[in-house]
């Protein structure tokens, strides 16, 4: 699985040891420490309070750090581990073959620990607490917001401007949500700590997928570790994060592994079975959000010339996404549609819409025009990657070119959504997308220190004013036109060096 001929784990790789491969392990292990010194600390600007007994977990020291302090330690966690990564990841075969293991190891050490810490970087865990608990109290939370259960304690912690937001997750999102509430009762503190061990074991059977498939490829397999389960801005965002992101990239990656055939096995040799499990794995993943959906175009590529084996696998796919949307019902979808029509403000997409609307007139959001528009970029950066590959193109290397482009496009992006992204691209070979995107997940964690409104110091406005919604957009700007320019270049390279 590579993404063209010249650019393969063996030739990234090849490169001695140097002061990157020495100090790579030393920045990420700073990183990981940091995110979980965050979380211990308790609450604060970064970690919202949780409600409840205090000998239930999570557990922190309850130290009430200063605003400022723990910014600066989230800034930092975000600088050491994006240097980290890229460090790690230009010279792997420096760090040699045995480091792989080690951080496995590492990094499914720190996501256990990081669930019975406090969530921190931003709010979300206060809402899918509050549409667990509409579930166990009979109320459909996807018409309904925290602001509709007055004088309740769970849904009294979702913090503005969240309140009268309905669900936009899919319908196994919401069980989890609702099992989650159905054990902790009205202590946010135990619903939080539910959902984090849900969450944990996602990001750590995810990781274990990743290894597994890369086993007889060491450089790739101590690739895969650092893009996945010891990147330090994953933990930092999904787990740290707890975001429900997690759930529905566990799902996707189990789909494609289990579908997967080695590079000996001929084509149609993966069983029926394993098809119908991937069918029903690429369904759980819609069913948590349905923007992951995405990865099943990849499949469907590499099937498109078996239809009977194609059909098992959407069928499936859609029985299962559909059994789940039906319990939640068809409305379900509302939310999810007004919400794909926004535009984050870390994206280049707002400068665009500040552009129109001086140029054009400020009685529109433009959002249409803003939505055609992405596609269009979308599409573009995705044939650029699409001539990067030799054929034939995989289900893997296909879903990864798809979210990569999708990632860079889209108008509405936040730093945990890059996460998907990560597990697919650590499921083909190296290339300089790796860079990249590193490089995209680190200016939008910067852009969100952190991603919540409650307690942040005014004297730290300029970090929302000025790095998110100016340094940020331009630099993204900036990389994405730098990865297209990449793309088009190396497959321009790449078609006309002699055989």
């Amino acid at each position: 699985m590579c993404w063209n001929l010249q650019v393969t784990s063996q030739a990234r790789t090849e490169a001695g040891p140097g002061l990157a491969a020495r100090a790579a392990p030393v920045l990420i292990a700073g990183s990981v420490l940091l995110t979980i010194t965050i979380g211990l600390l308790g609450p604060s600007a970064m970690v919202p309070g949780l409600e409840g007994p205090g000998w239930q977990p999570p557990y922190s020291l309850d130290a009430r750090p200063s605003s400022h302090l723990v910014i600066a330690l989230a800034a930092l966690a975000v600088v050491l581990g994006g240097l980290g990564l890229l460090c790690g990841l230009r010279r792997t075969r420096a760090l040699g073959e045995g480091v792989a293991r080690a951080l496995v190891l590492g990094g499914c050490l720190a996501a256990a620990a990081l669930a019975f810490l406090p969530p921190s970087g931003s709010a979300d865990h206060l809402n899918y607490a509050a549409y667990g608990r509409m579930v166990t109290l009979g109320i459909d939370p996807y018409v309904s917001g925290a602001a509709d259960l007055p004088g309740d304690r769970v849904a009294a912690a979702v913090e503005a401007p969240w309140r009268e937001e309905p669900s936009v997750y899919g319908p196994v999102a919401t069980a989890v949500q609702a099992l989650a509430s159905w054990v902790g009762g009205d202590s946010v503190r135990l619903t939080i700590f539910v959902m984090a061990l849900v969450n944990a074991a996602a990001f750590i059977a995810a990781g274990l997928l990743l290894d597994r498939l890369t086993r007889d490829d060491p450089a790739l397999r101590l690739r895969a570790a650092l893009l996945w389960t010891a990147n330090p801005l994953l933990l930092y965002q999904l787990v740290a994060g707890l975001h429900v992101d997690t759930l529905a990239i566990a799902f996707m990656v189990a789909a494609l592994v289990v579908s997967a055939r080695g590079p000996a096995l001929p084509e149609g040799a993966v069983s029926r079975g394993r098809l119908a499990a991937s069918g029903a794995l690429l369904g759980l993943g819609v069913a948590v959000k349905l923007n992951v959906g995405l990865v099943a175009l990849g499949p469907a590529w590499e099937l498109r010339r078996r239809p009977r084996r194609l059909a098992l696998v959407a069928g499936v796919a859609l029985g299962v996404a559909t059994l789940g949307y039906l319990w939640a019902g068809t409305h379900a979808f509302d939310q999810v549609s007004r919400a794909g029509k926004a535009i984050s403000h870390a994206s280049f997409w707002k400068l665009v819409q500040g552009w129109l609307q001086a140029v054009v007139g400020e009685g529109s959001a433009y959002r249409g025009e803003i939505q055609v528009g992405a596609v269009v970029v979308m599409a573009l950066l995705a044939w650029a990657l699409f001539r990067l590959q030799p054929p034939p193109a995989d289900a893997a290397r296909v879903a990864a070119v798809l979210v990569v482009a999708y990632v860079f496009a889209t108008p509405y992006i936040l730093p945990w959504y890059d996460g998907l992204a990560f597990a697919l691209v650590a499921m083909v070979a190296a290339s300089r997308v790796d860079l990249f995107l590193t490089a995209h997940l680190t200016l939008l964690s910067l852009a969100y220190l952190p991603a919540r409104v409650d307690g942040q110091p005014a004297d730290l406005e300029w970090l929302r004013t000025v790095v998110r919604q100016q340094v940020v957009p331009w630099s993204l700007l900036a990389l994405t036109a730098g990865l297209a320019w990449w793309a088009w270049r190396a497959a321009a390279r790449a078609r006309t060096r002699p055989e």
